[in-house]
């Protein structure tokens, strides 16, 4: 058994990843993290098994989305970058 979160994060510059192949926008994102029921314990407990980021920010109609497997440390590393260097 699995579940899906979806989410939203939120970039004031533009930014890079790894498995990003070029320097993106700064915008909202899409984010969603699938994850696995962990078997065999005594309590429920879920497993992270992907994070998935959706470019672009801001899609023309008619233009598909890019989903980007993403490293959760390194765009959250990328996410407090960016905040100190708004602030």
């Amino acid at each position: 058994m699995g579940r899906t979160t979806e989410s939203t994060v939120t970039f004031r510059r533009p930014f890079d990843l790894e498995a990003c192949d070029q320097v993106q926008p700064a915008g909202t994102y899409r984010l969603v993290t699938e994850e696995e029921q962990v078997a065999g314990i005594s309590f429920v407990a879920f497993r992270r098994t992907a994070t998935l980021l959706y470019t672009p920010a801001h899609p023309i109609p008619g233009q598909a989305d890019q989903v980007i497997p993403v490293d959760p440390l390194e765009l959250q590393a990328a996410l407090e970058a960016d905040r100190r260097n708004v602030e």
